[in-house]
């Protein structure tokens, strides 16, 4: 079932809080939430939540450490870095999806052999 939430705003909140807690596959789900509807309205932030939500998804693959774990986290990293040029300053909720983008890029580089 399609579970969608309108508050884009409590869902940027809740994934930062959840990357805090190292929580990313949850992260990933609470934003996804959220990015249903910007997705399906067309609208102009659902790439950029698309790429937060794969940021996410990248560290869950490297938290699980599966098979391929680094190979899947690169893979869903490019998601995240195709679409990182849209945070900019004039945009709904930039401090919001600014501070995502620091927590990621700090969660990166505790991460670069895996991101070289």
């Amino acid at each position: 079932m399609l579970v969608m939430n309108e508050d884009l705003e409590g869902a940027l909140k809740e994934y930062l809080k959840l990357l805090d807690e190292e929580e990313y596959f949850e992260a990933h789900e609470v934003l996804e939430e959220a990015w249903h509807p910007l997705r399906l309205k067309k609208h102009p932030l659902a790439n950029l939540a698309k790429g937060f939500i794969n940021g996410a998804i990248a560290f869950e693959h490297i938290k699980r450490d599966s098979n391929n774990a680094h190979k899947k986290a690169k893979r869903v990293m490019e998601s995240y870095e195709r679409h990182i040029h849209l945070c900019k300053s004039e945009i709904e909720h930039f401090v919001l999806f600014e501070t995502a983008k620091d927590k990621i890029e700090v969660l990166k580089s505790r991460h670069e052999e895996v991101f070289i």
